[in-house]
Order: C-alpha cells, then structure tokens, then sequence
C-alpha cells in the first residue's frame, strides 16, 4: 500500500500556521504572566502597609523612617527595610515581583531594592524644615513624622515600584523623592516625583546627581509610553495601582509632599 508524505507546500502551510498561533497567542501569555506579578505586587504592598501600621502603633504613632540620617552608614537601621522586616519577616516581601532586585540589609546595598518608600518620611537632624518654602531635592527633614498630625492618610502615598542598578550609575532603589518632580502651583501636597515606565535613571543620571533622581518605576505593562503600572501604598494601609500617565496628569489627587 502506497504512503503519502506530506509535500513541501503542505508543510510550509503548516509551520506558517504555527507561526501565526504563535504570534496571536505569545502577547496573551505575556500579559497574563505581567498581570500574575502586578497581582504578585500589590499583595506584598499590602502586607508591607501593614507592617508601617504596626510599627507606628509600637512607637507612639511616630513613621518608621525611609532613611535616619542620625545613624552611621554601618547601622542596619540608616535605611527602612531592616526597621519594618521584624514586622513582616520575609525578605523577599521587599522585592517587586519580577524584578532582579535584592533585600538591602545596609546601606551600601540600598541601590539594589525595587520597592522604595518615600523619602518625605526620612529624618536628618541637620535636613530640610518643613516650613521653608523650597523642598526641590530635599533628602530628609529635622523631625520625624508622626500620624498623629498627618491629615488624609488616605490620600499620602507610601511605596511605590522604584529601578535598581549599580551605586556608581547612580541608583537609590529604596526610597523615591516627591520633592524633584513639576511643583503643583494650585496646592504643593499633590506636586509629583519622577515617575515612568521608563528607567530615569538611566535616562538622567548623566544630568543629575542622586539626589535628584530617585523616581518612582512603573514597572508592570510597561510600553515606553508611561502606560506602565505601579502599586502604590498608602498611609491609611490601603493599596491602588496606578499608570505612569495617570501620575504624571496630575489628576490622581495623591499627596506625595505630606511635609
């Protein structure tokens, strides 16, 4: 009995079939695993939200700090991961899903973290006031932040998605700043940080130093548009994702300069 083998063409049919499966299907896949971290993401957002509200409850209501600049760079507790990591003792808590970053367990390793809290929080008994007008660049401030006086914590945002890289390229992926981004002349409270689906750093960081930098990553769903994705943590405990160009319109009502 005579066997028929599949012609050339029948073949080409086939593979340019598979081709065209591949292409229609590859996206979908793409966006689902996307949208797995960006849920990934906004569960340890929620369990890092609950650790600052333990903390504040151990400690008279007072913030934990993003940065004390009172403590010597060899402290674990100069930076804001050690501090809350007793609450929620889990390192990879503290690593936005799908990331390369790592936990900082000091400050020489801060450049390495992909979740980064507000440096509004941050202490420097030699830093900014909180009454002087101008706070572009401001690092850290001479008090430290407590609920207590905190009005709409519903609105003030706490962590966000942050880049990561070298200390030498200028990176300080734990903490972003509110204070280098377009000032909001009609009320300062909703002035933005530097946010994108792009890495700022990288596009920056040969025109600013690091202290101007420290933007905000929306990471998830990135196109190159600003369409990316980032959780953002808020003072009251509760978490919301929000596009790069949804931050940038300036029409989220977020306070990022709670001081």
């Amino acid at each position: 009995m005579e066997q028929r083998a599949f012609t050339l063409i029948e073949l080409l049919v086939v593979i340019a079939i598979l081709a065209i499966l591949a292409a229609v299907l590859f996206p979908v896949f793409s966006q689902a695993k996307e949208s797995a971290k960006k849920i990934a993401a906004v569960s340890q957002a929620k369990q890092l939200a609950a650790s600052v509200l333990m903390y504040a409850g151990d400690y008279d209501d007072f913030f934990a700090p993003s940065t004390n600049y009172g403590a010597g760079t060899s402290d674990s507790e100069r930076i804001w991961p050690p501090i809350l990591n007793p609450y929620v003792k889990n390192e990879k808590i503290f690593i936005a899903p799908g990331s390369n970053g790592t936990y900082a367990r000091l400050w020489s390793e801060r450049n390495n973290m992909t979740i980064g809290y507000s440096g509004a929080t941050a202490y420097d008994p030699e830093g900014c006031l909180e009454t002087q007008p101008d706070t572009t660049g401001c690092e850290g401030f001479r008090s430290v932040v407590n609920f207590s006086i905190v009005e709409e914590a519903a609105r003030i945002a706490l962590f966000a998605t942050t880049p990561n890289g070298p200390m030498a390229q200028k990176y300080r992926g734990y903490v972003f700043s509110p204070y280098n981004g377009p000032i909001n002349v009609l009320d300062k409270r909703l002035s933005l940080p530097l946010v994108s689906d792009r890495d700022l750093v990288q596009e920056l960081g040969a025109t600013l130093s690091p202290a101007m930098l420290k933007p905000i990553y929306a990471r998830y769903h990135r196109t190159g548009n600003d369409d990316g994705v980032t959780p953002v943590i808020f003072a009251d405990g509760h978490t919301k994702t929000y596009s790069a160009k949804a931050i940038n319109s300036m029409g989220t009502q977020i306070i990022w300069r709670f001081r």
